[in-house]
């Protein structure tokens, strides 16, 4: 995001307007607040290529903590904001941040995580320190930017996001991107394509349903801002207050998951069809695939300006499709538009059209994972050419992709991606528990949502009292969305001689007979 110039030619333009309360902040303000976060960044001793971290809810800040990054050449993570303070601390470590920027709302949280992560040196708190925390570390992020100069820093280059991912096994990983020494002016080549992919302009007004610790809704904005757009922010998701917002500010431009989707249509036709929506002009969805029924309701109701868009955070590779597209091709996520995708089976021999397999991407955008040599090699091919996440699809004659499972097991619900094995670890760990298995199932409003089934120790009665007490166990470490929805119990978990969980087994059972895993 470089906001300098939309700041000298309209520095009264709404930047950013916060949805709840209508808290406007102008280019001009955006552009100083940015400049002098990053002031503090200096300050604090981080560098070109040093990397901090941003841990907290949409709120008024969230954005000028991202700028000033993009501006002093920082790496800096968006954490989940419903992360317990374990979770935070692992991310706070593994990503080498020397410095946190949160809420008042989350402070307490962000100090309890500092046990786990000695190389923070600060904490800045937007919305001021809570009166019961003294800590020296923990800083009121006013009183930290106020007194820096709102001019640029002295020597700006263009910084970047640096989020995490996750495979089969382990933690989250960080997803490095090499970052050129360039000028914030100059975008990465993948934000260029995403750019011109989502039809950005001037003066477009983007409105903003989700969290923006997540990679898509940060990114789009990032690019609002950059094309010298309007932003709302929705602190949280409400399907009416969105629809009235798109009527209150005659919204261009949006981005949801399909769970957004289901909501909307569940409405009364009173409360879903009382606004006019006919300013929008680009609604784009991903995250998480769309059930086709949905799709084509909200294509009948909001006409062709629905896209979709399919891409690993990694940035592999992407396909996307217009409403046109995906009325003649239902349940594809679109055409390849970056990077070459290649479907292979185990052997890694290319599989004919129609045929599911590995999807693996050639010349799509470079990375790495942080501190994780194995894990990169993990995801590249032997002859180091293409790249994968591990999703399961295929190609039609027509050169339109489909998704048909995953093949990490991953769970995306509401659009989040929920990684099994840390909920597994945790489970066995609790001495009523012998083995455990976790994965996806089917939710009409979710897509996913997380399952666990579990084989008791021998002399343990399996029942709603230990249901109970195994996901308090889960609430204690786990964020809100990876704590699972139910648990089931088995005699004995389907294990392969080598020890390995044979989970499809297991999945399958919940999924049916659908060839299609992915709702």
């Amino acid at each position: 995001m470089y906001l300098d110039q939309h700041a000298i030619n309209h520095p009264d333009r709404a930047a950013i307007i916060m949805a709840s309360t209508g808290k406007t902040i102008s280019y001009s303000e955006l552009e100083g607040r940015a400049n002098q976060l990053a002031h503090v960044l200096r300050s604090e001793g981080l560098q070109r290529l040093d990397h901090y971290s941003i841990f907290m809810e949409n709120n008024e800040w969230y954005m000028e903590s991202c700028a000033a990054g993009e501006r002093a050449g920082s790496y800096y993570t968006c954490v989940n904001s419903f992360l317990t303070a374990e979770e935070l601390a692992y991310i706070l470590s593994n990503s080498r941040s020397e410095v946190l920027v949160t809420s008042t709302s989350k402070a307490h949280t962000a100090l309890e995580a500092l046990d786990g992560a000695p190389d923070v040196r600060k904490v800045f708190v937007c919305g001021g320190v809570p009166s019961d925390i003294s800590d020296p570390r923990m800083v009121d992020y006013a009183e930290a930017t106020d007194s820096m100069p709102t001019t640029p820093i002295n020597d700006e280059s263009l910084g970047t996001p640096m989020l995490y991912s996750s495979g089969t096994t382990g933690r989250p990983k960080g997803i490095l991107r090499p970052l050129p020494d360039q000028p914030p002016a100059e975008m990465l080549p993948l934000y260029t394509f995403l750019l011109n992919l989502w039809q950005y302009r001037e003066g477009m007004i983007y409105l903003s349903p989700a969290p923006l610790y997540h990679s898509a809704p940060q990114a789009a904005v990032s690019l609002t801002l950059r094309a010298g757009g309007t932003v709302i922010v929705m602190e949280k998701f409400d399907p009416v207050d969105y629809l009235r917002l798109i009527e209150t500010y005659s919204v261009s431009h949006s981005q949801l998951v399909p769970t957004m989707f289901s909501r909307m249509l569940k409405l009364s036709d009173e409360q879903r069809l009382q606004f006019d929506l006919s300013s929008l002009e680009f609604a784009v969805h991903a995250a998480a695939p769309c059930p086709v029924k949905v799709k084509h309701q909200m294509i009948e109701w909001w006409g062709p300006i629905i896209h979709e868009y399919y891409g690993a955070t990694e940035g592999l590779g992407f396909a996307a499709c217009d409403s046109e597209q995906w009325l003649s091709h239902p349940g594809t996520v679109g055409k390849i538009v970056l990077g070459e995708v290649h479907v292979t089976d185990d052997e890694m021999i290319e599989l004919p059209n129609g045929t599911p397999g590995t999807l693996w991407f050639g010349s799509g955008t470079e990375f790495s994972y942080l501190d994780d040599p194995e894990k990169t090699k993990e995801s590249t091919s032997p002859d180091g050419t293409m790249t994968t996440v591990g999703d399961i699809g295929y190609v039609d004659d027509d050169g339109f992709l489909y998704l048909t499972d995953r093949k990490t097991f991953m769970i995306i619900s509401a659009g989040v991606n929920i990684y099994p094995q840390e909920i597994e670890d945790l489970l066995i760990i609790h001495p009523k528990v012998f083995d455990a298995a976790v994965f996806g199932v089917p939710n009409e409003d979710l897509g996913e949502e997380v399952k666990a089934v579990i084989q008791v120790m021998p002399d343990i009665t399996a029942g709603d009292e230990l249901t109970e007490e195994l996901l308090q166990h889960c609430r204690e470490h786990l964020s809100r969305q990876k704590v699972p929805r139910s648990i089931d119990y088995q005699a004995e978990l389907p294990r392969l001689p080598t020890g390995k969980l044979y989970k499809r087994l297991l999945r399958d059972r919940y999924w049916g007979e659908g060839t299609n895993k992915i709702v």
